[in-house]
């Protein structure tokens, strides 16, 4: 689910749609957390489906550490990327701002953390040499991410969450240690998909 104080926009017709804070969104908030109404999907239920279903299915999820495809019910579907992603992924099935998010800005994520299939180009972004998002992007940045996320949780208990309701009960405890101890207990890294190592339909 997305924060509440968010709101689906038309950008342009190359980018499409894109969701956009309609209220001061503060560092160390969480943004999205995965709850009950996501569909989670079997890979094999998603190639076995039409090519028109499966065509929205691959474009709108992304894949967990398992490969089953987690397809969000909300507005979460419409988030964009950027190298420079506003709200960071963790271990906990949850995202966090890394940078207070103001009314009318964009909410980002950095696709590389979702398990991509194939890479794909990117627009180009300033203060990047990256332009491509890549299958092995989790493994490579993860460091970078669980560091921006730390640096978020410690402001945690300082900002409303409207969203903490949603994180599941075995994350709990591991969201505030990482609140209060400034630790993480499991890196993003706990996500990756390794495809190598699984006997899974791609």
């Amino acid at each position: 689910m997305m924060h509440p104080h968010t709101e689906l926009r038309y950008i342009d017709d190359k980018i499409g749609f894109g969701v956009f804070a309609t209220r001061l969104i503060p560092k160390g908030t969480i943004t999205w957390a995965l709850d009950d109404l996501d569909q989670i999907l079997e890979p094999e239920a998603v190639q076995a489906l039409e090519e028109d279903r499966k065509k929205l299915v691959l474009k709108y999820s992304y894949r967990n550490q398992d490969g089953k495809y987690i397809l969000c019910w909300d507005n979460g579907r419409y988030v964009n990327h950027s190298f420079h992603a506003n709200c960071i992924g963790t271990a906990y099935e949850i995202e966090i701002a890394v940078r207070d998010i103001h009314p009318g800005e964009q909410l980002t994520d950095d696709y590389g953390s979702l398990n991509v299939d194939e890479p794909f180009e990117c627009f180009p972004e300033e203060g990047t040499d990256r332009r491509r998002v890549m299958p092995g992007d989790l493994q490579q940045y993860a460091d970078v991410w669980d560091a921006q996320a730390l640096d978020a949780f410690q402001h945690y208990y300082e900002v409303v969450q409207p969203l903490a309701h949603l994180i599941r009960p075995e994350f709990q405890n591991k969201v505030e240690i990482a609140a209060k101890e400034q630790r993480l207990v499991d890196s993003i890294r706990a996500i990756h998909f390794d495809r190598d190592s699984k006997n899974v339909v791609k």
